[in-house]
């Protein structure tokens, strides 16, 4: 491809999504109350696990860091999309396009590996009661955490970097409402076969490897159980792993949407849609799923709430 027919992309411009235009300021109004939402639900959840000792544990020790990457998640891509959407001016510069695109990869690596984090304190929890705090101590729990959040930033840096050496064509139309890699390497003039080997490998490690995990893990929880007969270890695994089995569904489920699922026509339509649901709406909800069947977190709460009223 000759210089002539390659430019220095200066910025980059997002469609968003598909709505029409008689009802984007009720579409506007609503993302912004989902957005708000998260931010507040995430953050009630951090504040209690601060405040109150009973949950310095290891199980809130990782949902408080799953709460935080949800509240960074989705602010990666919401504010971009409702200022779009107010100003009509869906460009974004190509430095701001890919520092979107870094974030992204590197929250959505975060939500990936502290699902499966979870799934193993579920799984020494139900299995190992007794073993419990010896096993999951406060140096487990750093050794667990500090080589995921390295290895997030390792595998976003890569990504980034390879995306930056390629050159871009005239054309730099995004298709989305924010920077997705797969779809600014079809943008690129340059040869991507590096860029999609590595997304290909990475997918498989990141993506799918965490997922097995969690299946194996609740494979174990279900045989120990299984094994023993006992209706209260059934009881006991939908009360402690219940919330976690919800959001592993809201996540991964989103994502083979996505990916499994075949595409037809309105292929760009879907994935934007699922695309709102894994980077919008689950980190909505999971404080809701968390608060609501957690007696822990409803009462840390209760007892900041009568302790607000006494002073």
């Amino acid at each position: 491809m000759s210089g002539n027919n390659q430019t220095m992309m200066s910025q980059f411009l997002l469609l968003g999504l598909p709505i029409p235009p008689e009802q984007h300021n009720l579409f506007y109004a609503l993302f912004l109350a989902m957005y708000l939402t998260t931010i507040l639900g995430n953050l009630i959840i951090i504040v209690l696990i601060l405040l109150d000792s009973h949950l310095h544990t290891p199980m809130y020790l990782f949902l408080s860091n799953l709460s935080f990457s949800d509240l960074c998640f989705s602010s990666v891509t919401m504010p971009k999309l409702l200022q779009n959407m107010q100003s009509q001016d869906p460009s974004i510069s190509y430095v701001g396009c890919l520092t979107q695109m870094y974030f992204l990869m590197f929250f959505g690596d975060m939500e990936s590996f502290l699902l499966v984090v979870m799934a193993y304190d579920r799984y020494v929890a139900i299995c190992f009661p007794l073993h419990y705090s010896s096993i999951m101590s406060p140096k487990l729990c750093a050794c667990l955490l500090l080589p995921l959040w390295m290895l997030a930033t390792s595998n976003a840096m890569m990504h980034t970097l390879l995306m930056a050496r390629l050159s871009f064509c005239e054309n730099n139309v995004i298709p989305h409402f924010f920077c997705d890699s797969l779809a600014l390497l079809k943008l690129a003039c340059t040869d991507t076969y590096i860029n999609d080997l590595m997304i290909f490998i990475m997918s498989g490690l990141i993506g799918i490897a965490p997922f097995l995990l969690i299946v194996m893990s609740y494979a174990r929880i279900v045989f120990s159980i299984v094994k023993v007969h006992s209706t209260q270890g059934i009881h006991k695994l939908f009360s402690t792993c219940g919330s976690h089995l919800s959001v592993v569904s809201l996540f991964y489920g989103t994502v083979i949407g996505v990916y499994v699922c075949p595409s037809g026509d309105n292929s760009t339509v879907k994935e934007t849609t699922m695309a709102m649901m894994y980077t919008v709406v689950t980190p909505m909800l999971n404080p809701f799923i968390y608060s609501l069947r957690n007696k822990d977190i409803k009462g840390a709460l209760i007892k900041v709430i009568y302790r607000k009223k006494i002073s």
